[in-house]
Formats: structure tokens, sequence, C-alpha cells
């Protein structure tokens, strides 16, 4: 299996050894890197040494249970994010909602699902991803002294609920108020798009999937678009099956939805999960908020508002940290201007401001949410791209590319539109080799390498990616 195949670190507990191999058969066809624990006492010692992604227990622990698994990484700074899914024997009612409310994210029954297990693993694993990269950036702010206190709770405002009729959603409402305090609204799905872009988008969606195929398609179109638009891809999303369907829960998790209730309406687990997703996403907005608010004069450029070297240092050093810890690949790009030294000659320095000014924008929108762009030096970019393998790395250095050269920019100074491009270099980060020396030296051995692509970009006619490591360094 190669490193680069990974998709992240699970660990499983269960007593019961065959139990273990079992599922360890299966995560690992899949692809995952995964370590096993018989105890909740050597399972903790083991998350402290090996750093999963998310944890796969058994209801019942020889020396303890998952719920009071649950309620110890809950109880620590350094696990309490840490997602746990619970395989269970039992599907009573109670049962559940003691281990929901002690903190794990769900609870599956045997027999367990195989194409939903694996759905549910990959849900929990790119949301715990993205808390991880939030929580690597606030880590930087403190880190330069700009931590900022955590906001107050604050009770959620608004939910959707979403179905085909209304009629019974308006039950649900009923029930829900006493479980969970908010501003609910009932809307159709036809009408669903149009009432969500009305306003202030809500904290949370649940949409009741329809019965009829037709309607259920719909839904799913539904949650496709909600993540797709910029006003609604960060509300809290959660699927009501009207019966078991594994096949399409699954689906329902791979297009974005956060979590599927797959035994249908029940008020309480409602309320919990959704308790449980909304207090995640606000962490996920505090955080983005003390990056947005605490950094914003220190460490971002003045001129093109991206990160500038003083944030994307100590970012990286993180990154790698991190990436080394659970064996998730990561990029780097390092892009310069290409001639730009014959834009400010011929137009003067106010237009070579504007192509920079001009170029971050398009950068932001050529990366994802994720990626962190920062600005360098004069003319030259870093883009640092966690949980990215090589083939993904590649696809956004070409959109980055496309996206530079394929406007002429309007700058000050010149008669018509300029053409403009941009040389990329791009490290991985598994290259970097380093991971018993000083976290500087790591930095300055990645850069290296994707400074010398770059040098092979310009070299092979700019204006292209390039992995290449020439000895010259020619002109910009």
């Amino acid at each position: 299996m190669g490193g680069s195949k990974v998709q992240g670190k699970i660990l499983i507990i269960d007593g019961i050894s065959t139990n273990r191999i079992v599922l360890k058969v299966k995560l690992t066809a899949a692809f995952y890197d995964v370590v096993q624990a018989g105890t909740m006492a050597e399972a903790l010692d083991m998350i402290r040494a090996e750093k999963p992604d998310i944890v796969v227990s058994a209801l019942d622990l020889p020396d303890g249970s998952a719920a009071q698994l649950c309620a110890t990484l809950r109880s620590s700074t350094h696990t309490e994010s840490l997602p746990v899914l619970v395989i269970a024997c039992t599907s009573d009612k109670e049962e559940r909602l003691h281990i929901l409310r002690a903190g794990a994210f769900d609870v599956m029954n045997k027999p367990v699902n195989e194409t939903l297990l694996l759905g549910r693993v990959r849900n929990m694993i790119r949301a715990q991803n993205r808390l991880a990269e939030w929580q690597m950036r606030d880590d930087t702010s403190c880190a330069l002294g700009l931590a900022e206190a955590p906001s107050e709770f604050v009770a959620p405002g608004k939910l959707f609920l979403v179905g085909s009729d209304a009629a019974p959603l308006q039950g649900w409402t009923r029930q829900l108020l006493p479980q969970l305090r908010a501003c609910y609204t009932v809307t159709l799905l036809r009408d669903a798009m149009a009432r969500l872009h009305a306003g202030t988008a809500p904290d949370a969606v649940i949409i009741a999937q329809p019965e009829a195929t037709d309607q259920i398609d719909e839904s799913f179109r539904l949650i496709s678009a909600l993540r797709a638009s910029a006003h609604t891809r960060d509300i809290a999303l959660l699927i009501v099956q009207h019966a078991p369907d594994p096949l399409r829960a699954t689906a329902a998790l791979d297009m974005g939805a956060d979590d599927v209730m797959t035994k249908g309406f029940e008020a309480e687990e409602l309320a919990q999960r959704m308790q449980f997703l909304l207090n995640r996403k606000r962490r996920v907005a505090q955080m983005l908020q003390s990056v947005r608010t605490g950094l914003r004069e220190v460490v971002n450029d003045p001129l093109t508002g991206l990160y500038n070297r003083r944030y994307a240092m100590p970012y990286l050093t993180r990154l790698i940290e991190r990436s080394a810890g659970n064996h998730s690949p990561f990029a780097v790009i390092i892009g310069d201007m290409d001639y730009f030294k014959r834009i400010n000659d011929q137009y003067g320095h106010a237009s070579g401001d504007a192509v920079l000014v001009e170029a971050a924008k398009r950068l932001r929108h050529a990366v994802r949410g994720s990626d962190v762009v920062a600005r360098i030096g004069g003319e030259e970019f870093l883009i640092a791209m966690p949980s990215t393998c090589v083939n993904a790395a590649h696809d956004i250095a070409s959109r980055i590319c496309t996206t530079i050269s394929g406007t002429p920019f309007a700058i000050p100074g010149a008669s018509k539109p300029v053409s403009v491009t941009i040389s990329l270099g791009l490290a991985l980060g598994q290259d970097t080799s380093l991971t018993n020396a000083p976290a500087p030296e790591r930095v300055d051995a990645l850069l290296d390498r994707a400074d010398k692509a770059l040098y092979g970009a310009k070299l092979q006619g700019r204006n292209r990616v390039s992995l290449s490591r020439p000895e010259s360094r020619p002109a910009a």
C-alpha cells in the first residue's frame, strides 16, 4: 500500500481480537492506516502515540464502555474533537442516546453494512481534517501571540426543515422544540433553494428524505446545490431517512451531508445529533474568526490581503508535524509571476501593484477553502495544500496557471488588457524525508524542492507547473 494512497489513520478498539481483525481487513482494503487496541487503557495510550483521525470502538470494552471512552476523550483539550464511531449489538433507544450524549458521533448496529460503514468513515475523516486544518491556523495564531478568548456559547438561531410534505415536518418541529431551542422554518423541497437564499443562511438544514424516487433524486440535487453555494456550503446538514437505505445514506454522506439518521425521525436523537453538528460548526467558525481578526493586520500582506511570510512559515511547520503524525499527504506550490519586471518598467509600479492584487484574487478563487495562500516575496506566492495527493495538487496548480493566463489583466497605464502568466513549482510533503530534523530544516528542505521545481518551470518556457529540480536559476 503506497503512502500516498492512505486516506487516514483509524484506531479500532475491541476486546475480541477476531472482531478487530475483520474490521481491519475491511478498512485496510479501503486504504486506511489501521491500528488496534484491546482495552480502553491501551486505546488512550495509543491515541497519544499514534494520533488517529477517528476511533471505531466496540460498545463494551474489558475495562469500561464506549460511553466512558467518549467522556474521557471529551474531558481533554487534546482529544475533545476526536470523532468516535461505536459498533453495537443493541438497538436500544436509551442506550444509543446515552452513547451519543457521551460524545460519540454515531452508533452502528451489527451486522454492519460495509458500504455505509465506509461512507461514515469517509465522512468523519473529512470533517476531522477540516477541523484540524482550521486548528492548525488557530495554533499558528497562538504561536504568534495573537490568541483570542473563545466566544461564549450561543444557542442555534435558524434551523430549516425541508421535505415533500409540510404536515409531518410541522409535527417534527413541535417535538424538537423542547429538545433543541431554535427558530424552526418548514419549507417544501421544491422551494428550498429559493427560501435558503432569501436572507441570512440558517445554522442547519434537516432534510426529510422522500419516499418517491423522483423526489429522492430532487433531495440529492439539493444536497449538491447547498454544498456548491458559497451562501450555504458551511451549514450543518442532516438527512432523515423514512426507512433504512444504506446505499442512499452513503450517497448522501459522500455528496456532503454531515450526518444521516437511517432509522427515521426520533426527536431526542435528532436533537442530540444536531447539537453535535452545531457545536462543531461553531468551533470552526470561532477559529476562522480568530484567524481573520487576530491576524489581519500582523500577518496579512497589506497590498493583496493574502497571508505573508510571517504567517506562512509557522503554518508550514505545523502542517509538516501534523502530516508526519497521521501520515497524510500534503503539497506546497511556489509561484512566481513571469516577466513581472517588464510590467513595472513599461507601465509603472502602480500597474505592477494592480497585477499583484488581481493575481491574488484569482489565486484565492482557484484553490480550495482549506488551502493557505501567502505572498512571500515581491511577485512570489506560496500555496500550502493539506491532505492533498499529487494528482489533486497538480490539478489545482494547472487550474492556477489557467486562471492567471486565461483572461488578460486590465491595469492602469495600459491602453488594453495585458496578458500575464505565472510559473509554478510543486513539491510533495512526503518528499521532505527529514522526520528527525528540526522543524525549520524540514520547512527549508520542502521550500528548496518547490523552489527548484519553480526554476524548472522557468527553464521549460514559463506559464507551467514543474516538478523538476534543475541546478541553474534563470531570470524571472
